[in-house]
């Protein structure tokens, strides 16, 4: 049994409560859903039974390993974008930290989303992801990068300026590649700490346009230490995020990341914002459709066709 977009969310319910053992049932009818209609759904279900359907889906005792970890899956998809970044921020906390996750909420989100995460986060949690981050020990250079990152999105300015563009760029070359040696963390944790990433875009690309190469490229100096390897993975997402996340997901169905969440992470933050894109990028460095891979790398059951809906997802409303 389906249900369609016509039927009221009082009998989706009904439905969805009759088959939380089908897991089946369970990708095909919640796997498409938009944002807003699992917000719909997910109240809706509250107030038939009194209970979330996000904690039931990730409490319901299946038979295998694998519908468990496709009903955890699921579970995420119906959070709202920013309880899901915030659970995202709260697992990749546990050691050992995931720093790329947490890179990836400060860099590839709006600063309103930002706020809206760290909100969610501590209502959730009864914690401040802030703090929670600056409490991470030994102190390291990704801890210093992402509390920067954190207090830009909440002091930035809205508006885009080529000439601090100019500026920032030529003062990131001069403490950088401009003098011998590494690069001066206390310079780029300020430039880090001060412009929205729309802004460190524009930066970034003013420092190609002026010295001819970018400034990933100076970084990729193997006598570098921790902090410029962090600086270069969080200027790789700042310019080109469908990138760095179309690496991300070949690099997990070919099984040579250790980034184990990544790729439901990946597929479920990015479904309405710039999955297609990510596919578009996927396909041109990769020379074949996301879903191919998918079919190719993981093996056939419930988790694979959660993963193949998600990435021929289409949105209605």
């Amino acid at each position: 049994m389906t249900f369609s977009r016509s039927e009221s969310c009082e009998n989706i319910c009904k439905e969805i409560h009759e088959y939380l053992g089908d897991t089946v049932f369970l990708i095909q009818n919640l796997a498409s859903l938009s944002q807003s209609e699992c917000k719909k759904i997910r109240e809706t279900y509250t107030e038939i039974y009194g209970e979330d359907l996000v904690q039931i889906l990730g409490n319901t005792a299946m038979a295998s390993q694998e519908s468990s970890r496709t009903c955890a899956a699921l579970s995420s998809l119906m959070l709202n974008p920013y309880e899901h970044d915030a659970v995202v921020a709260r697992e990749a906390l546990v050691e050992p930290i995931n720093y790329k996750a947490l890179v990836e909420i400060f860099t590839c989100r709006k600063s309103s989303h930002v706020l809206l995460i760290l909100q969610a986060y501590q209502a959730r949690f009864r914690r401040q992801l802030d703090q929670d981050i600056a409490r991470i020990e030994p102190p390291n250079p990704y801890q210093k990068i992402l509390m920067a990152l954190s207090a830009s999105h909440k002091a930035h300015s809205a508006d885009i300026s080529q000439h601090i563009a100019k500026c920032d760029a030529k003062r990131l070359h001069r403490t950088g590649e401009g003098k011998s040696g590494a690069i001066d963390p206390a310079v780029v944790t300020e430039i880090l700490s001060k412009r929205s990433i729309a802004q460190h875009k524009l930066t970034f690309s003013t420092y190609n346009h002026i010295y001819g190469h970018t400034y990933t490229s100076f970084l990729k100096n193997e006598v570098f230490g921790e902090f410029e390897d962090a600086v270069r993975m969080v200027t790789k997402f700042i310019c080109n995020p469908p990138k760095q996340y179309a690496k991300t997901l070949y690099t997990c169905l070919k099984g040579t990341t250790t980034d184990k969440g990544a790729l439901i992470r990946v597929m479920v933050s990015r479904a309405e914002v710039d999955l297609d894109e990510i596919q578009r990028v996927f396909k041109k460095k990769y020379g074949m459709e996301l879903k191919s891979a998918i079919y190719d790398s993981v093996p056939a059951g419930n988790h694979r066709d959660f993963l193949v809906a998600l990435a021929t997802k289409v949105f209605l409303d």
